[in-house]
């Protein structure tokens, strides 16, 4: 009897101290988001709109994973980044940077993972199905990039990049406006690729002729590479055809969402100028840091 009564104590005690360590590494690891807090969507790799720095400056902001684990010597800037503080500020709430790939993020705010996506993401027809979208807090034209010692440097619109191998990034707006129109101006529309470090280092190595961009991007990429100029192009007219929406970069958030009104709110206190500032901002620190 005796042996039995300490062998059921040696049990008891085994399986609580398991579940003290359970509780204490999971506590450590937690996944659960903190309600003072404000989860921000984005890659990280889009630059002038959102990037990586391996250091801290004023206005950066650390970057975190899905599991909301801070990432070491990694923090977030950018014209989107800029945007999502003053979201935060105005709901008083911290900000907390997530990053995530590109198609990661319509179903991370869909589940709740984040609160917020401030990705240079524009409110087209396709995404309002799946998620609400905010007022508008840029508008852009898309362009394309080319080597300044190519064949196509002088183009001064689409139907001049005639023979051009023209890539753009997949699950955007970019990339639906090129497989659509390429063939009208006879370019040869590539395969998507995953983000634009990818398609930087196809142009370098002249694997493609040119890629889509919006402007402030064209601007940082060419600053950022010597061999790169851009064409400068007017959406509907020497450009891409597209509406109002495909251009527009608005907040992603859950369908139904309580912070939109106080999104748009913060939005509507951000001046045109404060704006301007901030995206010149953006491209002269993403130039700098690449160089």
């Amino acid at each position: 009897m005796k042996k039995t009564i300490i062998k059921v104590v040696t049990i008891v005690l085994t399986v609580a101290i398991f579940a003290t360590l359970v509780s204490v590494f999971t506590g450590c690891n937690s996944t659960k988001k903190d309600s003072n807090k404000l989860y921000v969507g984005l890659e990280c790799a889009y630059a002038p709109f959102n990037y990586t720095l391996t250091e801290q400056i004023p206005g950066s902001v650390p970057i975190y994973n899905s599991n909301y684990k801070q990432q070491s010597s990694s923090y977030a800037y950018g014209y989107d980044v800029q945007i999502a503080k003053k979201i935060a500020e105005s709901l008083g709430k911290e900000l907390v940077i997530v990053k995530l790939e590109w198609d990661a993020l319509i179903p991370a705010v869909k589940a709740g993972t984040i609160d917020l996506i401030i990705a240079g993401m524009s409110p087209t027809s396709e995404r309002k199905k799946s998620i609400d979208f905010s007022d508008v807090y840029y508008e852009s034209q898309l362009v394309v990039v080319v080597r300044n010692d190519g064949a196509f440097k002088n183009a001064t619109s689409l139907d001049e990049l005639r023979g051009a191998k023209i890539v753009a990034q997949n699950g955007t707006f970019h990339n639906d406006a090129l497989q659509a129109q390429a063939s009208a101006h006879g370019i040869i529309a590539q395969q998507p690729m995953d983000d634009f470090p990818d398609m930087i280092n196809a142009l370098n190595t002249r694997a493609v002729d040119g890629y889509v961009a919006e402007e402030p991007g064209a601007i940082e990429n060419c600053a950022s590479n010597p061999n790169f100029t851009y064409i400068h192009l007017v959406n509907n007219t020497t450009g891409f055809e597209a509406t109002d929406d495909d251009v527009a970069i608005a907040v992603g958030l859950k369908k139904g969402s309580d912070l939109l009104s106080s999104v748009n709110a913060a939005l509507a206190n951000i001046s045109q100028e404060e704006r301007a500032s901030m995206m010149q901002n953006a491209i002269t620190q993403s130039a700098g840091a690449e160089e």
